[in-house]
Protein backbone atom coordinates (compact mmCIF):
# COMPACT_ATOMS: atom_id res chain seq x y z
CA UNK A 1 0.00 0.00 0.00
CA UNK A 2 2.79 2.40 0.88
CA UNK A 3 4.48 2.31 -2.57
CA UNK A 4 1.17 3.39 -4.10
CA UNK A 5 1.56 6.73 -2.30
CA UNK A 6 4.83 7.55 -4.09
CA UNK A 7 3.13 8.42 -7.40
CA UNK A 8 0.44 10.70 -5.91
CA UNK A 9 3.18 12.42 -3.85
CA UNK A 10 5.07 13.25 -7.07
CA UNK A 11 1.89 14.59 -8.66
CA UNK A 12 1.04 16.63 -5.56
CA UNK A 13 4.57 18.04 -5.36
CA UNK A 14 4.48 19.00 -9.02
CA UNK A 15 1.34 21.07 -8.63
CA UNK A 16 1.99 22.33 -5.10
CA UNK A 17 5.33 23.88 -6.09
CA UNK A 18 4.02 25.40 -9.33
CA UNK A 19 3.79 28.88 -7.73
CA UNK A 20 7.51 28.60 -6.93
CA UNK A 21 8.13 27.70 -10.55
CA UNK A 22 6.27 30.84 -11.57
CA UNK A 23 8.45 32.93 -9.26
CA UNK A 24 11.62 31.37 -10.63
CA UNK A 25 10.64 32.29 -14.17
CA UNK A 26 10.63 35.93 -13.08
CA UNK A 27 13.91 35.54 -11.22
CA UNK A 28 15.89 33.22 -13.50
CA UNK A 29 13.98 33.29 -16.77
CA UNK A 30 11.93 30.66 -18.59
CA UNK A 31 14.94 28.94 -20.14
CA UNK A 32 16.95 28.40 -16.97
CA UNK A 33 13.89 27.35 -14.96
CA UNK A 34 12.98 24.68 -17.54
CA UNK A 35 16.57 23.40 -17.74
CA UNK A 36 16.83 23.28 -13.94
CA UNK A 37 13.54 21.41 -13.73
CA UNK A 38 14.51 18.83 -16.34
CA UNK A 39 17.86 18.28 -14.65
CA UNK A 40 16.39 17.82 -11.16
CA UNK A 41 13.75 15.41 -12.48
CA UNK A 42 16.41 13.38 -14.31
CA UNK A 43 18.64 13.15 -11.24
CA UNK A 44 15.63 12.16 -9.13
CA UNK A 45 14.83 9.27 -11.46
CA UNK A 46 18.46 8.12 -11.63
CA UNK A 47 18.80 8.08 -7.84
CA UNK A 48 15.44 6.28 -7.59
CA UNK A 49 16.87 3.46 -9.70
CA UNK A 50 19.38 2.72 -6.92
CA UNK A 51 16.82 2.69 -4.09
CA UNK A 52 13.95 0.73 -5.66
CA UNK A 53 13.66 -1.44 -2.54
CA UNK A 54 13.58 1.47 -0.13
CA UNK A 55 10.12 3.02 -0.17
CA UNK A 56 11.09 5.78 2.27
CA UNK A 57 13.91 6.83 -0.04
CA UNK A 58 11.55 6.79 -3.05
CA UNK A 59 9.30 9.24 -1.25
CA UNK A 60 12.13 11.75 -1.54
CA UNK A 61 13.88 10.79 -4.79
CA UNK A 62 10.72 10.26 -6.84
CA UNK A 63 7.92 11.84 -4.84
CA UNK A 64 9.80 15.05 -3.99
CA UNK A 65 12.75 15.39 -6.37
CA UNK A 66 11.04 14.24 -9.52
CA UNK A 67 7.89 16.18 -8.59
CA UNK A 68 9.96 19.32 -7.98
CA UNK A 69 11.75 19.00 -11.32
CA UNK A 70 8.52 18.36 -13.19
CA UNK A 71 7.00 21.43 -11.56
CA UNK A 72 9.88 23.67 -12.63
CA UNK A 73 9.69 22.38 -16.20
CA UNK A 74 5.92 22.35 -16.72
CA UNK A 75 5.03 26.00 -16.09
CA UNK A 76 7.72 27.47 -18.40
CA UNK A 77 6.70 25.02 -21.15
CA UNK A 78 3.25 26.62 -21.22
CA UNK A 79 4.37 30.20 -20.60
CA UNK A 80 6.96 30.21 -23.41
CA UNK A 81 4.26 29.81 -26.05
CA UNK A 82 2.79 33.24 -25.42
CA UNK A 83 6.11 34.83 -26.31
CA UNK A 84 5.86 33.66 -29.89
CA UNK A 85 2.20 33.09 -30.61
CA UNK A 86 -0.87 35.22 -30.13
CA UNK A 87 -3.24 34.63 -33.01
CA UNK A 88 -2.78 30.84 -32.87
CA UNK A 89 -2.01 30.49 -29.16
CA UNK A 90 -4.85 28.01 -28.55
CA UNK A 91 -3.82 25.71 -31.41
CA UNK A 92 -0.17 25.85 -30.37
CA UNK A 93 -1.09 24.93 -26.79
CA UNK A 94 -3.06 22.00 -28.13
CA UNK A 95 -0.17 20.78 -30.27
CA UNK A 96 2.35 21.11 -27.44
CA UNK A 97 0.22 19.39 -24.80
CA UNK A 98 -0.82 16.55 -27.13
CA UNK A 99 2.55 14.94 -26.44
CA UNK A 100 1.45 13.73 -23.02
CA UNK A 101 -1.60 12.08 -24.58
CA UNK A 102 0.48 10.27 -27.17
CA UNK A 103 2.84 8.93 -24.50
CA UNK A 104 -0.03 7.89 -22.22
CA UNK A 105 -1.56 5.73 -24.95
CA UNK A 106 1.43 3.35 -25.12
CA UNK A 107 3.40 4.22 -21.96
CA UNK A 108 1.35 2.00 -19.60
CA UNK A 109 2.01 -1.08 -21.74
CA UNK A 110 5.67 -0.13 -22.25
CA UNK A 111 6.24 0.40 -18.52
CA UNK A 112 4.56 -2.91 -17.71
CA UNK A 113 6.82 -4.66 -20.23
CA UNK A 114 9.96 -3.01 -18.82
CA UNK A 115 9.08 -3.90 -15.25
CA UNK A 116 8.30 -7.53 -16.09
CA UNK A 117 11.45 -8.03 -18.18
CA UNK A 118 14.04 -5.66 -16.72
CA UNK A 119 12.73 -4.62 -13.33
CA UNK A 120 11.92 -1.30 -11.71
CA UNK A 121 15.60 -0.35 -11.68
CA UNK A 122 15.87 -0.14 -15.47
CA UNK A 123 12.43 1.41 -15.80
CA UNK A 124 13.62 4.41 -13.78
CA UNK A 125 16.82 4.65 -15.81
CA UNK A 126 15.03 4.57 -19.15
CA UNK A 127 12.55 7.17 -17.90
CA UNK A 128 15.55 9.29 -16.84
CA UNK A 129 16.80 9.26 -20.44
CA UNK A 130 13.41 10.45 -21.68
CA UNK A 131 13.22 13.09 -18.97
CA UNK A 132 16.64 14.52 -19.76
CA UNK A 133 15.12 15.55 -23.08
CA UNK A 134 13.15 18.16 -21.12
CA UNK A 135 16.37 19.89 -20.08
CA UNK A 136 17.68 19.78 -23.65
CA UNK A 137 14.45 21.24 -25.00
CA UNK A 138 14.58 23.93 -22.31
CA UNK A 139 17.89 25.11 -23.74
CA UNK A 140 16.03 26.01 -26.93
CA UNK A 141 13.68 28.41 -25.10
CA UNK A 142 14.43 31.94 -26.26
CA UNK A 143 11.83 34.31 -24.77
CA UNK A 144 11.38 37.66 -26.42
CA UNK A 145 11.96 40.88 -24.53
CA UNK A 146 8.74 42.14 -22.98
CA UNK A 147 7.56 45.55 -21.84
CA UNK A 148 6.54 45.94 -18.23
CA UNK A 149 5.61 49.02 -16.23
CA UNK A 150 8.21 50.53 -13.97
CA UNK A 151 6.63 51.99 -10.87
CA UNK A 152 8.37 54.74 -8.90
CA UNK A 153 10.84 53.15 -6.49
CA UNK A 154 11.24 54.45 -2.96
CA UNK A 155 14.85 54.35 -1.89
CA UNK A 156 13.91 53.37 1.68
CA UNK A 157 11.76 50.49 0.55
CA UNK A 158 14.07 48.66 -1.84
CA UNK A 159 13.51 45.22 -0.25
CA UNK A 160 9.75 45.37 -0.67
CA UNK A 161 10.22 46.63 -4.21
CA UNK A 162 12.46 43.65 -5.01
CA UNK A 163 9.95 41.19 -3.56
CA UNK A 164 7.07 42.76 -5.49
CA UNK A 165 9.09 42.61 -8.70
CA UNK A 166 9.40 38.84 -8.22
CA UNK A 167 6.09 38.02 -6.55
CA UNK A 168 3.35 39.71 -8.51
CA UNK A 169 0.44 40.23 -6.12
CA UNK A 170 -1.41 42.31 -8.70
CA UNK A 171 -2.75 39.19 -10.42
CA UNK A 172 -4.89 38.62 -7.32
CA UNK A 173 -6.38 42.09 -7.74
CA UNK A 174 -7.71 40.87 -11.06
CA UNK A 175 -11.11 39.52 -10.01
CA UNK A 176 -11.60 37.56 -13.21
CA UNK A 177 -8.33 35.71 -12.68
CA UNK A 178 -9.04 35.20 -8.98
CA UNK A 179 -12.42 33.61 -9.69
CA UNK A 180 -10.94 31.39 -12.38
CA UNK A 181 -8.03 30.32 -10.15
CA UNK A 182 -10.38 29.53 -7.25
CA UNK A 183 -12.75 27.53 -9.45
CA UNK A 184 -9.96 25.18 -10.50
CA UNK A 185 -9.34 23.50 -7.10
CA UNK A 186 -13.05 22.89 -6.77
CA UNK A 187 -13.27 21.47 -10.28
CA UNK A 188 -10.21 19.26 -9.90
CA UNK A 189 -11.01 17.61 -6.56
CA UNK A 190 -12.43 14.60 -8.39
CA UNK A 191 -10.36 14.98 -11.56
CA UNK A 192 -7.94 12.10 -10.91
CA UNK A 193 -10.50 9.71 -9.39
CA UNK A 194 -11.49 8.06 -12.73
CA UNK A 195 -7.83 7.80 -13.77
CA UNK A 196 -6.80 6.11 -10.53
CA UNK A 197 -9.82 3.90 -9.87
CA UNK A 198 -11.22 3.02 -13.29
CA UNK A 199 -9.10 -0.14 -13.44
CA UNK A 200 -10.52 -1.36 -10.14
CA UNK A 201 -14.00 -0.44 -11.35
CA UNK A 202 -13.36 -2.45 -14.52
CA UNK A 203 -12.28 -5.51 -12.52
CA UNK A 204 -15.54 -5.38 -10.58
CA UNK A 205 -17.85 -4.90 -13.58
CA UNK A 206 -15.85 -6.35 -16.51
CA UNK A 207 -13.28 -8.82 -15.11
CA UNK A 208 -12.42 -10.32 -18.52
CA UNK A 209 -12.02 -7.02 -20.40
CA UNK A 210 -8.79 -5.15 -21.21
CA UNK A 211 -8.37 -2.96 -18.14
CA UNK A 212 -5.93 -0.60 -19.88
CA UNK A 213 -8.31 0.19 -22.74
CA UNK A 214 -10.45 2.91 -21.05
CA UNK A 215 -7.36 4.88 -19.99
CA UNK A 216 -5.90 4.54 -23.47
CA UNK A 217 -9.18 5.77 -24.96
CA UNK A 218 -9.19 8.76 -22.61
CA UNK A 219 -5.59 9.58 -23.50
CA UNK A 220 -6.13 9.22 -27.25
CA UNK A 221 -9.25 11.39 -27.32
CA UNK A 222 -7.61 13.90 -24.98
CA UNK A 223 -4.96 14.43 -27.65
CA UNK A 224 -7.62 14.91 -30.31
CA UNK A 225 -9.51 17.30 -28.04
CA UNK A 226 -6.45 19.44 -27.42
CA UNK A 227 -5.92 20.00 -31.14
CA UNK A 228 -9.58 20.61 -31.99
CA UNK A 229 -10.34 22.89 -29.05
CA UNK A 230 -7.02 24.71 -29.41
CA UNK A 231 -8.00 25.48 -32.99
CA UNK A 232 -11.49 26.63 -31.98
CA UNK A 233 -10.15 28.82 -29.16
CA UNK A 234 -8.32 30.97 -31.69
CA UNK A 235 -11.51 31.81 -33.60
CA UNK A 236 -13.19 35.17 -33.09
CA UNK A 237 -16.26 35.05 -30.88
CA UNK A 238 -15.19 31.82 -29.15
CA UNK A 239 -14.98 32.18 -25.37
CA UNK A 240 -12.24 29.96 -23.92
CA UNK A 241 -13.70 30.13 -20.42
CA UNK A 242 -17.08 28.93 -21.73
CA UNK A 243 -15.39 26.01 -23.49
CA UNK A 244 -13.63 25.07 -20.28
CA UNK A 245 -16.90 25.27 -18.36
CA UNK A 246 -18.58 22.94 -20.84
CA UNK A 247 -15.72 20.47 -20.51
CA UNK A 248 -16.09 20.38 -16.73
CA UNK A 249 -19.86 19.92 -16.94
CA UNK A 250 -19.43 16.96 -19.29
CA UNK A 251 -16.57 15.43 -17.26
CA UNK A 252 -18.63 15.69 -14.08
CA UNK A 253 -21.72 14.16 -15.65
CA UNK A 254 -19.84 11.26 -17.23
CA UNK A 255 -17.93 10.57 -14.00
CA UNK A 256 -21.23 10.24 -12.12
CA UNK A 257 -22.57 7.85 -14.77
CA UNK A 258 -19.48 5.58 -14.86
CA UNK A 259 -20.19 3.28 -11.85
CA UNK A 260 -23.71 2.58 -13.15
CA UNK A 261 -22.55 1.38 -16.58
CA UNK A 262 -23.01 -2.35 -17.23
CA UNK A 263 -22.17 -2.37 -20.95
CA UNK A 264 -18.49 -2.37 -21.88
CA UNK A 265 -19.11 -0.63 -25.21
CA UNK A 266 -20.90 2.20 -23.40
CA UNK A 267 -18.03 2.49 -20.93
CA UNK A 268 -15.55 2.88 -23.79
CA UNK A 269 -17.80 5.53 -25.35
CA UNK A 270 -17.86 7.42 -22.04
CA UNK A 271 -14.06 7.16 -21.90
CA UNK A 272 -13.86 8.78 -25.34
CA UNK A 273 -16.13 11.61 -24.15
CA UNK A 274 -14.13 12.16 -20.98
CA UNK A 275 -10.91 12.22 -23.00
CA UNK A 276 -12.25 14.84 -25.39
CA UNK A 277 -13.24 17.09 -22.49
CA UNK A 278 -9.99 16.41 -20.65
CA UNK A 279 -8.13 17.69 -23.70
CA UNK A 280 -10.37 20.75 -23.75
CA UNK A 281 -9.57 21.62 -20.14
CA UNK A 282 -5.81 21.17 -20.54
CA UNK A 283 -5.48 22.96 -23.88
CA UNK A 284 -7.19 26.08 -22.51
CA UNK A 285 -5.11 26.59 -19.35
CA UNK A 286 -2.45 28.62 -21.16
CA UNK A 287 -4.75 30.73 -23.36
CA UNK A 288 -6.99 31.66 -20.43
CA UNK A 289 -4.00 32.64 -18.27
CA UNK A 290 -2.62 34.82 -21.08
CA UNK A 291 -6.05 36.34 -21.68
CA UNK A 292 -6.54 37.26 -18.04
CA UNK A 293 -3.01 38.25 -17.00
CA UNK A 294 -0.96 38.97 -20.12
CA UNK A 295 2.25 37.23 -21.17
CA UNK A 296 4.44 38.95 -18.58
CA UNK A 297 2.67 37.35 -15.63
CA UNK A 298 1.15 34.29 -17.31
CA UNK A 299 3.78 31.98 -15.81
CA UNK A 300 2.95 33.10 -12.27
CA UNK A 301 -0.76 32.97 -13.05
CA UNK A 302 -0.50 29.36 -14.23
CA UNK A 303 1.79 28.43 -11.33
CA UNK A 304 -0.50 29.88 -8.68
CA UNK A 305 -3.56 28.18 -10.16
CA UNK A 306 -1.82 24.80 -10.25
CA UNK A 307 -0.52 25.34 -6.71
CA UNK A 308 -4.03 25.96 -5.42
CA UNK A 309 -5.20 22.80 -7.18
CA UNK A 310 -2.45 20.56 -5.78
CA UNK A 311 -4.07 19.51 -2.52
CA UNK A 312 -7.64 18.84 -3.72
CA UNK A 313 -6.36 17.05 -6.82
CA UNK A 314 -4.04 14.83 -4.76
CA UNK A 315 -6.51 14.07 -1.97
CA UNK A 316 -9.41 13.13 -4.27
CA UNK A 317 -8.27 9.57 -5.18
CA UNK A 318 -7.37 8.56 -1.58
CA UNK A 319 -10.75 9.82 -0.38
CA UNK A 320 -12.45 7.81 -3.11
CA UNK A 321 -10.46 4.73 -2.09
CA UNK A 322 -11.39 5.23 1.56
CA UNK A 323 -15.08 5.50 0.70
CA UNK A 324 -14.82 2.33 -1.37
CA UNK A 325 -13.28 0.47 1.57
CA UNK A 326 -16.27 1.47 3.70
CA UNK A 327 -19.13 0.85 1.27
CA UNK A 328 -17.47 -1.72 -1.04
CA UNK A 329 -18.88 0.22 -3.99
CA UNK A 330 -17.61 2.90 -6.34
CA UNK A 331 -20.99 4.57 -6.74
CA UNK A 332 -20.59 7.15 -3.96
CA UNK A 333 -16.89 7.93 -4.71
CA UNK A 334 -17.59 8.53 -8.40
CA UNK A 335 -20.74 10.55 -7.70
CA UNK A 336 -18.82 12.87 -5.35
CA UNK A 337 -15.93 13.04 -7.83
CA UNK A 338 -18.38 14.12 -10.54
CA UNK A 339 -20.09 16.75 -8.41
CA UNK A 340 -16.86 18.71 -7.87
CA UNK A 341 -16.31 19.71 -11.55
CA UNK A 342 -20.01 20.60 -11.81
CA UNK A 343 -19.60 22.99 -8.87
CA UNK A 344 -16.35 24.44 -10.22
CA UNK A 345 -17.86 25.05 -13.65
CA UNK A 346 -20.84 26.80 -12.02
CA UNK A 347 -18.52 29.08 -10.02
CA UNK A 348 -16.91 30.19 -13.29
CA UNK A 349 -20.17 31.95 -14.23
CA UNK A 350 -19.21 34.63 -11.69
CA UNK A 351 -16.33 35.65 -13.98
CA UNK A 352 -18.87 37.17 -16.37
CA UNK A 353 -20.05 39.65 -13.74
CA UNK A 354 -16.71 41.45 -13.92
CA UNK A 355 -15.60 43.53 -16.83
CA UNK A 356 -12.71 42.32 -18.93
CA UNK A 357 -10.10 44.84 -17.88
CA UNK A 358 -6.78 45.15 -19.63
CA UNK A 359 -4.93 41.87 -19.29
CA UNK A 360 -2.45 43.15 -16.75
CA UNK A 361 -0.19 46.05 -15.90
CA UNK A 362 2.26 44.53 -18.33
CA UNK A 363 0.08 45.45 -21.27
CA UNK A 364 -0.91 48.95 -20.29
CA UNK A 365 0.77 52.04 -21.67
CA UNK A 366 -0.33 54.56 -19.10
CA UNK A 367 1.69 57.31 -17.52
CA UNK A 368 4.03 54.77 -15.89
CA UNK A 369 7.48 54.57 -17.39
CA UNK A 370 8.14 51.48 -19.49
CA UNK A 371 11.29 49.45 -19.38
CA UNK A 372 12.43 46.43 -21.31
CA UNK A 373 13.48 43.33 -19.48
CA UNK A 374 14.80 40.23 -21.17
CA UNK A 375 13.37 37.30 -19.27
CA UNK A 376 16.47 35.28 -19.79
CA UNK A 377 18.75 38.16 -18.78
CA UNK A 378 20.90 37.09 -21.71
CA UNK A 379 22.20 39.97 -23.84
CA UNK A 380 22.71 37.60 -26.76
CA UNK A 381 19.20 36.05 -26.60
Amino acid sequence: MLPALVGPLAMGTMFLLSPLSGVLTALMGLRMTAVLGGTIATVGLLISSFVVNNVNALYFTYGIMYGLGASFAYTPSLAILGHYFKKYLGLVNGIVTVGSSIFTVFMASLMEYLINNYGLLWLFRILAVFTFGIALCGLLFNPISVIIPEKPIKTDDSYKTLVKSILNVDIWKNKRYTLWALSMPLSLFGYLVPYVHIKALMKNHFPDADHNLPLQCIAAMSGVGRIIVGYLADKKGVDSITLQQISFYVIGTLTIILPFVTNFGLLVTIAFGMGLCDGTFIALIGPIAFELCGNVYAAQAIGCMLGLSAFPMSVGPPVAGYLYSIYNSYKLPFILAGISPLMGASLMFAIRFHKNKQNSEATTNGHLGLVRRDFEKDPEA
